[in-house]
């Protein structure tokens, strides 16, 4: 089996996905993972599109205004520059490079060139603390950084031997990233690249442990990714947006991998700082016509006169936790557009999701995606309609990571009995939509009800005040737990008694009374660098309060409020 061989059944895959993109049935059950052996995405696929392809690869709006394009074929040379220089530097097939950019060309360039090369890339949020550098630098074994003057800054601690390139300048000690694009043009490979040779090396956010190493390969992203094009919606030629910042997987999954795969212009916005208007601004100005965005951008646009931006969207996806229904509304009733959700992890490319074209229910993701059998575990590890989302691993599906790097029996209990464990509760129903309930670990009980956490914020975020919520199990001697909300207001409102008892009136009519939110706590929300909430710390927190006693300085109990009775 050739390279050109398995990348013409990479293709034929595609091209499949592409021409049923609204026939989610047929899609679904005719839809194969290619086999391949040898494949290599950049030299295989991305060069063989772009050579001679003057057309937008890539779009990158600045905060001025200005617009810096890239073609296809300007990327293909340009990366092969970068991997000769960065070989010519001791870059080598297995190395890992760490590269913490923001949306600068140069991310996609690195990217691209490591790929030909075959150095694992360790792509890293420039969030990034010298703390959290220096794990990542010892954990990842990294033997190459890219990264700008502000990251040079923080790796003051980097060893001996380790190549520094910088972007954007001079740095002391550091290359300068613009000396690399002197290399000579056209790459030649050392070698074959196997499918399951390692790729991509990404530090999970954990919100309950310190990060995990998720490995993935040169097929399990690139080409798992198929899902998640299927699923965007993309077609050759799109202007595709995935509000997303460099260095978490999501940016792989909607700023690389999916789009490309489809033959579309990526479209990203280099900006320090969001802003809704501009934003929206944006999105008429530059022609986008697919857009996905996490539920929290998805907040902050609704809250604008969507009605007076005339978009050219097709196409609005949202992903990174599930969205609540009211946003839902409010964009199909300025845009005649509706946004679909869509589920997946750092683990894994898109599993569930609305498809293009198919009916949406509120409130849920949708349906298993092309390449994914998808099953609900309850606890004694029995397929039910409510449990933890898992994957049949005979055989595994092309997207599923290789494993937790240096943590096999991490690895070994989330495969446990032929499924691979996503570590998150759904629901589904009797047409096969899917639901999500909670991470396993979030979920809990109350008078013997089981709760989510998120149908509970999900009405919380709804009142006008509140901008932020989490909902936790608070210890009560008579129903074992009761739901406690911690909140953050919105700039203005006032956490007063008034508002609590505004907002627990809210939501009592919204929600059945087993669910009732009987404790709430005007507080900041501790989370992880990716932003994600960490309810591990605010459980912990109850727990010690109740075992002394005590109780937060800005919490309000329903008991307490006559006007509820």
């Amino acid at each position: 089996m050739t390279a050109h061989a398995d990348a013409d059944r990479f293709l034929a895959a595609r091209d499949f996905l592409l021409a049923h993109r609204d026939r989610h049935a047929e899609a679904y059950h005719g839809f194969a993972w290619p086999r391949l052996e040898r494949f290599n995405w950049a030299l295989d696929h991305f060069d063989r599109m772009a050579r001679g392809n003057h057309a937008d690869a890539l779009r990158i709006a600045r905060d001025d205004g200005a617009e810096d394009r890239h073609s296809f074929d300007a990327l293909a040379e340009r990366s092969d520059r970068v991997a000769n220089a960065l070989r010519a530097l001791g870059a080598r097939r297995g190395d890992r490079l760490l590269l913490m950019l923001p949306n600068v060309v140069e991310t996609w360039e690195t990217l691209l060139a490591c790929t030909k090369l075959g150095v694992v890339v360790i792509p890293s949020t420039p969030q990034l603390s010298a703390d959290d550098l220096v794990d990542r630098m010892l954990r990842g074994a990294v033997r190459h950084v890219v990264t700008d003057a502000d990251g040079a800054r923080k790796c003051a601690a980097l060893a001996g031997g380790v190549t520094r390139v910088v972007v954007g300048g001079a740095f002391p000690g550091w290359r300068p990233f613009d000396g690399l694009r002197a290399a000579p043009a056209g790459f030649v490979p050392d070698g074959e690249t196997r499918a399951d040779d390692p790729l991509l090396l990404y530090f999970t956010s954990g919100t309950t442990a310190r990060p995990k190493l998720v490995l993935h390969t040169h097929a399990s992203y690139p080409v798992g990714h198929l899902s998640t094009m299927y699923w965007i919606g993309l077609r050759p030629g799109d202007v595709h947006w995935n509000i997303s910042s460099p260095g978490w997987a999501k940016h792989a999954w909607s700023s690389v991998f999916a789009p490309w795969n489809a033959g579309a212009t990526i479209f990203v916005e280099d900006a320090a700082r969001f802003d809704a208007r501009r934003v929206l601004e944006t999105l008429v100005r530059g022609g986008v016509t697919t857009l996905c965005a996490p539920p929290t951008v998805w907040r902050m646009l609704v809250g604008e006169d969507l009605a007076a931006y005339p978009v050219a969207l097709r196409e609005a996806v949202a992903a990174g936790e599930p969205l609540n229904p009211e946003v839902i509304e409010r964009v199909r009733a300025a845009w005649k557009l509706t946004i679909r959700d869509g589920y997946g992890q750092t683990e894994t490319t898109a599993i569930v999701g609305n498809a293009p074209g198919q009916p949406v229910k509120p409130g849920s993701m949708g349906r298993p995606l092309p390449g994914y059998g998808v099953v609900l575990l309850d606890a004694d590890g029995r397929e039910a309609d409510q449990g933890e989302i898992a994957l049949p691993l005979d055989p595994p599906p092309l997207g599923l990571m290789a494993g937790y790097l240096g943590d096999d029996a991490r690895a070994a209990a989330a495969t446990a009995g032929g499924h691979y464990r996503t570590g998150d509760v759904a629901e589904r129903d009797a047409d096969g939509y899917v639901t999500y309930v909670g991470r396993a670990d979030d979920v809990f009980k109350s008078s013997g009800y089981r709760i989510s956490p998120f149908e509970l914020e999900s009405a919380l975020v709804e009142h006008p005040l509140v901008a932020e919520a989490a909902v936790v199990p608070s210890p009560d001697a008579v129903r074992g737990a009761v739901p406690k909300a911690f909140c953050v207001l919105r700039a203005g409102a006032a956490p007063t008694r008034e508002t609590a008892l505004d907002i627990l009136r809210f939501v009592r009519v919204r929600l059945p009374g087993y669910k009732r939110v009987r404790r709430l706590e005007f507080a900041e929300l501790p989370k992880t660098i990716s932003g994600k909430i960490r309810r591990v710390e605010l459980r912990a927190l109850e727990e010690g309060r109740h075992a002394d006693g005590a109780r937060g300085p800005a919490e309000f109990r329903d008991e307490e409020f006559p006007e509820l009775r």
